[in-house]
């Protein structure tokens, strides 16, 4: 297993700063995985304060043990942010945090570890869960999937152009023998495709649609913007860091919705809480700078949004 020193967190210092942190609050890392701003959010916490990590990955539980369980401020579940109502209820935090962090997207130990077939530059089984433990792997889905169904999920997760040809190739190449491995269907996707992005290797699209389609990324996403207000304390904040333009424009258009409330007349003598308002915008859109790209690519295509939760009365 890779250790956590072979992660770069992305856009750290901005994240955590977007959380106001009080030394005696109740943070939560929605996606600890190898737990770089768990720890940034630990140093900033005094002995009173609490952080409570969530993942789906095993080994980010395993990490996190061996990192921080000697920690008491410290704990963690293996779950999906999605749970947030559930695992609160569970903890007792309900409506009782002051701040949470979603950093969206694959960890670089996820993407190095061949085993995992996430990478499309390494040959390995073609899983792409991030709980292996649980539901169907992407060798499966693609064992059984209808075209039309491979091309809804290349189109609408990839934004591959090409996904209909793709999924018509894989479709015929399974006829023949099981598509098994992550160069398996790397060879499959290149020769589909007519023409190929100089700048994007041919099989970036599929294996992204794919990956968010096996693991629910955008419905997990979504669940959990519509539920993930209720748990903050007035004042409390919400930093997300997203990774591609369908998780960036799902936070921004919640963010937007929340932060305006009803849509209304101008020039109404009402309050904010009358017409809805239940954020305030922090930061509209936060990207890493030249040094921190220069360091992690990764960070690259990170986008960084922070709100905060306003009073109802």
């Amino acid at each position: 297993m890779n250790s956590n020193t072979d992660h770069q967190t992305v856009l750290l210092r901005e994240a955590v700063e977007g959380l106001n942190i009080q030394q005696d609050g109740v943070y939560v890392d929605g996606t600890f995985g190898r737990g770089g701003h768990s720890a940034a959010i630990l140093e900033k916490l005094g002995v009173g304060g609490k952080l409570l990590a969530i993942d789906k990955d095993p080994e980010a539980i395993t990490v996190a043990k061996e990192r921080f369980g000697g920690d008491e401020r410290f704990s963690i579940v293996q779950s999906s942010f999605a749970e947030i109502d559930e695992i609160f209820k569970k903890q007792g935090l309900s409506g009782k945090v002051n701040g949470i962090l979603l950093d969206l997207g694959v960890s670089s130990p996820q993407l190095d570890q061949a085993e995992r077939g996430f990478s499309f530059m390494k040959e390995g089984p073609l899983d792409m869960r991030m709980n292996p433990d649980e539901g169907e792997s992407a060798a499966d889905w693609l064992a059984h999937a209808s075209v039309e169904e491979m091309t809804e999920v290349l189109k609408k997760y990839g934004e591959e152009r090409f996904g209909k040809r793709i999924a018509h190739a894989i479709a015929e190449t399974r006829t023949k023998e099981a598509i098994l491995t992550t160069q398996q269907l790397v060879s499959v996707i290149t020769a589909a495709q007519p023409v190929k992005d100089k700048h994007k290797h041919p099989a970036t699209r599929s294996f992204q649609g794919i990956r968010i389609f096996i693991n629910r990324e955008l419905e997990d996403l979504e669940t959990f913007l519509d539920n993930v207000v209720a748990q903050l304390v007035v004042g409390g904040r919400l930093s997300v860091i997203s990774f591609h333009s369908l998780e960036d424009r799902i936070v921004k258009q919640k963010f937007q919705r929340l932060a305006h409330g009803e849509v209304l007349p101008r020039g109404l003598p009402i309050r904010d809480s009358d017409v809805g308002k239940e954020v305030k915008i922090i930061t509209k859109k936060v990207r890493a700078g030249a040094d921190e790209v220069s360091e992690n690519p990764r960070s690259r295509s990170a986008i960084l949004r922070v709100v905060e939760k306003l009073a109802k009365d």
